[in-house]
């Protein structure tokens, strides 16, 4: 019985993973503004390694969508893990920072600073800075 109500409370969760790959923007649009819901069911282990390579493989959507997820993703540490996880943030952070429209640009530009604020100096020598130096010679 208990397996049975562990699997409904997690159905919610399904969908929202589902709509993520849905060919309707406006439900992917949803589900990327719960992504803290979904990244809390997961547990910062699997948020680590599952669904931020999930998303960082898929950045290739509607702008709104993109926005969206950037804007996420910078608040996305306590659900990493804390700060000593926060460079697995940086790599769909990137992707985002390199698409074609200039707000979706800026939204990953403006969470990518956020989530310097809470890298330590070595981790920013060690993850932020080669990011920075990819992005300002367009290498991504």
């Amino acid at each position: 019985m208990a397996a049975t109500s562990e699997d409904d409370s997690l159905y919610p969760i399904a969908v929202l993973i589902d709509e993520l790959r849905n060919e309707d923007t406006q439900l992917r649009l949803n589900s990327i503004k719960k992504l803290s819901t979904i990244a809390l069911a997961l547990g910062v282990e699997r948020t680590r390694a599952e669904l931020i390579p999930f998303l960082t493989d898929t950045i290739e959507d509607e702008d709104e969508v993109l926005w969206a997820l950037a804007e996420q993703l910078g608040n996305f540490i306590p659900l990493v893990g804390g700060p000593e996880y926060a460079s697995c943030l940086l790599p769909p952070l990137e992707n985002l920072a390199t698409v074609e429209e200039t707000v979706v640009r800026e939204k990953a530009t403006e969470s990518l600073r956020m989530i310097a604020g809470d890298h330590s100096p070595a981790d920013i020598e060690k993850h932020f800075a080669p990011l920075v130096k990819r992005l300002s010679q367009g290498k991504t």
